[in-house]
């Protein structure tokens, strides 16, 4: 049922998200603007990889290990769980949460690039809807969409300032979002890193089913 899962990059650009697509043979590229993320129909190849190199020099290509055959390149690993969710989660929300529009794009910005740099870019939000939960005027916890395919969409950039830990805004965001995915009749799902016991934890207390293991290789030119 999930088997598109096993290649969510490929898959999102080759649906919803193929207005984003960067295609070089069988590996397909999200444009580096919105987020340096590729993924491959079997497996990522020299080629297909140095051609989105000259845009692009550091990037992740999600699953099989590609391969580099020549290339002077860096290649490291980073392994993810990867949850789904069935259901609705059945929280009451005790907090405000308000979608980030234009007007809130570069407070978003700001916010998420402290945590995770890597993962995000300026048209990164171009992809999905944002949901924040402020705090005395200023963003105090975020949460989004990414990756999208025509029946899943990934919950993404689960975020709370390190002021405001503790407080469940983070697990109100997920439903919440988690909750407007099952309104447009998608599939929620999302990764964590393996390393990351305390997220994996919360997910599976919200009902987020673990699906399995998922490579992500870093290509650094």
């Amino acid at each position: 049922m999930y088997e598109k899962l096993d290649n969510p990059v490929y898959h999102s650009l080759n649906e919803y998200h193929k207005k984003f697509c960067f295609n070089f043979g069988d590996t397909k590229f999200y444009n580096p603007e919105v987020a340096s993320f590729g993924g491959a129909a079997v497996i990522s190849r020299e080629q297909e990889i140095n051609e989105y190199a000259k845009i692009c020099n550091d990037f992740l290509i999600f699953g099989a290990k590609p391969d580099l055959g020549h290339l002077e390149t860096d290649l490291s690993q980073l392994v993810c769980d990867q949850y789904v969710l069935e259901n609705p989660i059945q929280i009451d929300l005790a907090e405000e949460i308000t979608e980030l529009k234009e007007e809130n794009q570069e407070e978003l910005l700001a916010f998420v690039m402290k945590f995770y740099p890597y993962y995000f870019k300026a048209r990164t939000p171009e992809l999905g809807r944002y949901f924040g939960i402020f705090k005395d005027g200023k963003l105090a916890a975020v949460t989004g969409e990414r990756m999208q395919m025509d029946d899943m969409t990934e919950v993404s950039a689960v975020i709370t300032d390190t002021d405001h830990l503790g407080k469940g805004l983070a697990k109100q965001l997920v439903a919440f979002v988690s909750g407007k995915i099952f309104e447009d009749g998608k599939t929620p799902f999302l990764h964590v890193a393996e390393s990351n016991t305390g997220a994996k934890i919360l997910y599976e207390k919200l009902g987020f089913m673990h699906r399995g293991k998922i490579n992500l290789w870093g290509v650094k030119r």
